[in-house]
């Protein structure tokens, strides 16, 4: 499998990640000042959460509420970079499959309407239940406010919506909420509706930093690149780059990155090539940084980047240098009942002017490393299990090849869902099977393999003005489909964001690496072909 990485690369360079700068600044729901008496409450909720949970998992048929909040509750200077990030809140979609178990209700929160063509398209794929069914026991609610606000604010400041929504949750002993992370938003929700959360507590949340990666990383003794981390301003900044160096000289290139950015968005990469090897380092560090910093996100400047490091705080690390390079991560879950399970491996498919932001990925990560990934995704797993985190969570890693071997590094823990989770999610609804650890290989109940190609970031300016009907009738006509007799196939997301932004999400699944590549190779040349030159709209 050696190089498959690199092709897959190539193909998504094609069609890259847009992103827009625009300097409004909202207030980030990781600043919201939290009531003790609402601490307390959430902890007593949290507390119950494993005796429910225990219980729903036991039967299936068990009537249950699962309130689905897709909300990106992140950096919102961050957000406002990414092409079409409000159709982000499509991704949960995915959740949907639930409706399979035949008593769930689930109620599905976004800040605009969901138009009904893509909620039926993702309906219609789930196997064994009438989409009538389906559709009794689904609540679409929205908030009608496309604003860069975080949707779980939007819900929180909409009082009828909440009275609504209470009406709505049948039996709150048997509910939850599932969230895209977990912020002082997000459990005031929880608190506000009296629902436990499926997610970390935000007062964890230091563990899924940048920072804090580096420091779970070493009670697990998973190895990482050399660095310094609670940077808090650009002096701290200038003294860390200046002691890496001093520890290593071999150190030419540094990675800085923002404690609470994400998706590579908050990264940005300095050259030391000529710096001086006398005590006049830290002097050129500091006049070096405003015109040597290459920011990874687009329109960003040292200006920005150094208010934003000042804000949130950050890290440095010796960038690994090496002719063959990989990022994988590991993706696992610490459900209510306190276990550890390690839920998947791939390999991102990354980008921009230094490969720090995340364009897509394959599944499952390439046999030469994955074990040796997964085993260390379990120690750090059973670390932050000991400071009581909860949910599904990913850790990146980069792996250079050593002669024969892959030597990885762990890079940063996301204690969230992640861009790799809803096309995981897909895969496992779709098709009823099961991660082999021992393997690494996910398999089907027919004991037959399955891989992904998958991507949020097919994007392409032809592509804008085609309507999810449209998607739809090109789909059919070339038998875009997943095929539940083959469990092979294509199966679209974000669909929301093709007429606007010109972007797709796609998960391509096939029987080996290569078909699933085949499916991708396909679907962006029937669409290229549907929108070129002379094709009708």
């Amino acid at each position: 499998m050696a190089g498959k990485g690199d092709r897959l690369e190539n193909d998504i360079k094609a069609t890259p990640a847009t992103v827009e700068h625009t300097p409004v600044r909202l207030k980030s729901p990781q600043k919201i000042q939290t009531p003790d008496h609402e601490l307390k409450k959430f902890v007593e909720l949290q507390a119950g959460f494993g005796e429910t949970y225990g219980r729903l998992m036991a039967d299936p048929n068990a009537p249950r509420t699962v309130l689905v909040v897709p909300s990106l509750s992140l950096d919102e200077d961050v957000l406002q970079k990414i092409s079409g990030v409000l159709h982000y809140e499509e991704r949960m979609l995915c959740m949907l499959m639930l409706l399979r178990q035949p008593r769930t209700h689930v109620i599905y929160l976004t800040s605009q309407p969901i138009e009904s063509t893509i909620i039926d398209y993702h309906l219609h794929l789930m196997p064994g239940i009438p989409v009538s069914h389906a559709k009794n026991r689904l609540t679409l609610m929205s908030a009608h406010d496309g604003s860069m606000t975080c949707l779980t604010q939007k819900v929180l400041q909409r009082p009828r919506m909440m009275n609504r929504l209470r009406d709505r949750i049948r039996d709150p002993n048997s509910a939850y909420i599932s969230c895209f992370n977990s912020t002082p938003a997000e459990r005031a929700l929880a608190v506000a509706l009296g629902l436990p959360l499926y997610a970390c507590d935000p007062a964890l949340a230091h563990l899924g930093t940048k920072s804090g990666s580096r420091k779970v990383f070493r009670e697990a003794g998973v190895p990482m690149p050399d660095g310094v981390e609670d940077l808090r301003d650009e002096r701290d900044l200038v003294q860390g780059i200046a002691e890496l160096r001093r520890r290593n000289e071999c150190v030419e290139r540094v990675a800085i990155k923002l404690n609470e950015g994400f998706s590579g968005e908050g990264n940005a990469t300095f050259s030391l090539k000529g710096c001086p090897t006398n005590g006049e380092l830290e002097t050129w560090i500091r006049d070096s940084l405003p015109s040597g910093i290459l920011c990874e996100a687009s329109g960003e400047s040292w200006e920005i980047f150094k208010e934003k490091l000042r804000e949130m705080g950050g890290v440095v690390e010796h960038y690994i240098e090496s002719e063959e390079k990989r990022s994988p991560s590991v993706q696992a879950r610490i459900d209510p009942l306190g276990c550890e399970h390690i839920i998947s491996t791939h390999d991102q498919i990354l980008g921009g002017p230094s490969g720090q932001i995340y364009l897509g990925s394959t599944f499952p990560a390439d046999q030469a490393y994955r074990l040796q990934i997964q085993e260390m995704g379990l120690r750090v797993s059973q670390v932050l299990r000991q400071y009581g985190v909860l949910g599904r969570f990913g850790i990146d890693f980069i792996v250079v090849r050593e002669g024969e071997h892959w030597r990885p590094y762990a890079i940063e823990i996301n204690l969230r869902k992640g861009g790799t989770t809803h096309t995981y999610m897909q895969l496992q609804h779709l098709t009823d099977g099961e991660y082999d650890p021992d393997s690494g290989l996910y398999v089907t109940p027919r004991g037959q393999p399955r891989y992904y190609y998958a991507s949020d970031n097919l994007q392409k300016a032809s592509y804008k003005g085609l309507t999810p009907e449209d998607l739809i009738d090109i789909s059919v006509q070339h038998q875009l489909h997943f095929h539940g007799a083959t469990q092979q196939g294509v199966v679209f997301h974000l669909i929301g964001a093709f007429s606007e932004f010109g972007k797709i999400g796609v998960l391509c699944i096939g029987d080996s690496y290569q078909r699933a590549h085949e499916f991708y190779r396909e679907t962006v040349s029937v669409l290229d072909r549907e929108t070129g030159p002379g094709e009708k709209r």
